[in-house]
């Protein structure tokens, strides 16, 4: 008996707390390019919801009856996967997240992580699967560039003061890749998270398949231009020494990158390529952006909607025969369009935007129908039930997906969009047919 014991702790602490005694079956694997859960192909119709765990919290800042809708509704739409925010800092900089999962280096906010909880635990009840952010190359949640203005490295930078504006700020974001002190935070961060235990139903987070992927930031560039030749190779290196970072705490979820794909990796393919033959990226991500990208302009529909459809289709295949090189499966985790005119009015027209999902979910459909590495979709962005003010988000005012710098109902999906959740409902009904193939 005695050797019995000895023998079935030995294999508890050669495997680890965090694999032992866990359902298998449970948890998004990789399996050459196939995303799979239980050994059958996993493909999904998701969406953004990066508030999700500030709607979970039990503050004023919080509404848990809204998420719990919500959540609901995006249930009955066929919605399975969800793109959340599990990370912010507090920032130097206006139009940014207020509060935030870390106020200051090392101190956590406990209601916002209770809320991440919560949202996690709903979420498990619905059968759904997150992918959580855990940094952002962006301002608008502090990000990078807090991380370093906590470390005091480099001299900051705001965009909408400095002579350069954004490139300037794009170069200093990406000087975190290289900021010892400032990563040592933020891996600081990632091992509370992975190792947290869900306030809600007693899982730790590398348990919880839940979890279908943590995620090293959003968008995350390697700086503005091809002048900044260390910063590609510090990005890459970062990329990959994170991610091996996580895997050593966490071998249960799929870790992927973040990044927008080609036009975010200084339009330069081999960039994007070395960001993701790292052994511990186990998915290739993209994002399309056609007014971001001046490939669209709303205000000029006839000439640019036409250009913005086929750019479209081009960016998606090129990112498509990435995948099959590297052997991966991808996902498009974000894409969005305007509301017609470029109203942000929740009661405006959508008839562009429609046409452009349209073109999205009949690529993704004939891209899997074809085996196609391509297993889902996140569009951008859930408004449900929040309502905009016609400005720039404040603290206090509904959540409803557009990050604060921009203005509120730019990209929002709103519950009365009834065009477009037609559209969604009918994607999802193909969808589910791959899923239940083979």
């Amino acid at each position: 008996m005695k050797k019995i014991i000895i023998v079935f702790l030995t294999i508890f602490i050669t495997q680890g707390c965090s694999t032992f005694f866990l359902r298998e079956e449970q948890f998004i694997r990789v399996k050459e390019s196939q995303l799979i859960q239980n050994e059958k192909p996993y493909y999904f119709v998701g969406t953004n919801l990066w508030y999700g765990a500030y709607l979970g919290a039990s503050s004023s800042v919080g509404d848990r009856e809204r998420l719990i809708k919500e959540l609901d509704y995006l249930k009955e739409l066929g919605i399975t996967n969800l793109r959340i925010l599990g990370a912010s800092e507090s920032s130097y900089l206006n139009n940014v997240l207020e509060p935030t999962f870390q106020p200051s280096p090392n101190n956590y906010n406990k209601d916002l992580l209770s809320g991440l909880d919560f949202l996690l635990n709903e979420m498990n009840k619905r059968k759904m699967k997150a992918v959580i952010i855990l940094n952002n190359y962006w301002e608008w949640s502090g990000g990078f560039v807090a991380y370093n203005n906590w470390t005091n490295y480099g001299e900051v930078v705001n965009p909408e003061t400095h002579p350069d504006g954004w490139k300037a700020f794009m170069n200093y974001s990406a000087s975190f890749y290289k900021n010892e002190k400032g990563n040592e935070i933020f891996k600081n961060y990632i091992k509370m998270l992975l190792t947290r235990k869900n306030t809600f139903n007693g899982k730790h987070y590398f348990e919880d398949p839940t979890i279908m992927a943590w995620q090293l930031a959003n968008e995350p560039r390697p700086g503005y231009s091809l002048e900044s030749i260390n910063n590609q190779q510090n990005y890459i290196s970062w990329i990959d020494e994170t991610a091996k970072f996580i895997k050593s705490i966490d071998q249960n979820h799929l870790v992927s990158t973040g990044s927008e794909g080609i036009i975010g990796s200084l339009q330069i393919d081999s960039i994007y390529i070395k960001a993701h033959q790292s052994n511990y990226i186990d998915y290739l991500t993209f994002h399309i952006w056609p007014k971001n990208w001046d490939w669209f302009n709303p205000k000029n529909v006839d000439e640019t909607f036409t250009i913005t459809k086929t750019n479209t289709l081009n960016y998606l295949n090129a990112h498509l025969e990435i995948a099959r090189k590297l052997n991966k499966p991808i996902v498009l985790e974000e894409f969005g369009l305007t509301r017609d005119n470029e109203s942000y009015d929740s009661n405006s027209s959508t008839v562009i935007r429609d046409e452009y999902y349209k073109l999205i979910f009949e690529l993704v459909e004939d891209s899997i129908k074809n085996k196609s590495p391509i297993y889902g979709t996140n569009f951008w962005v859930w408004a449900g039930e929040g309502r905009n003010k016609n400005r720039k988000w404040k603290s206090g005012d509904s959540f409803i997906g557009d990050p604060p710098h921009e203005p509120q109902g730019l990209y929002s999906v709103f519950n009365t969009d009834l065009n477009t959740i037609i559209l969604l409902k009918k994607h999802v009904k193909k969808i589910n047919e791959f899923n239940y193939l083979d």
